[in-house]
């Protein structure tokens, strides 16, 4: 897997019965130390995948990243309802997924 990334903190401390092999590009010593799994970003998984007809890609995700939003401390309360108002908005109208989709990620 590719070492930093978020997966790898997850996996770091969820595998119990396996071992982490981290590298800078995780297909990259999957391959070279004829590993049995590589964990990563599913898009580029799924084209890595796609040319290399022995592998395949299991469709249930093992994790899921919640995107988050921040401010500083001294924003008013008013702030902070808007920007949580605009995000709500911004998903519920599908802009969201839309963009989403057109970068040719899951939604």
């Amino acid at each position: 897997m590719k070492r930093g990334s978020a997966y790898d903190l997850f996996l770091t401390r969820t595998l119990e019965h396996a071992t982490v092999v981290r590298g800078d590009e995780g297909v990259d010593i999957f391959r070279a130390d004829g590993l049995e799994v590589a964990a990563g970003i599913r898009q580029p998984l799924t084209a890595y995948v796609a040319a290399n007809p022995d592998l395949r890609v299991i469709e249930d995700r093992f994790m899921e990243i919640r995107q988050a939003l921040g401010t500083t401390k001294t924003r008013t309360p008013e702030t902070v309802q808007f920007l949580t108002d605009l995000i709500e908005e911004l998903k519920a109208n599908g802009f969201v997924a839309d963009c989403l989709q057109r970068s040719g990620r899951d939604v």
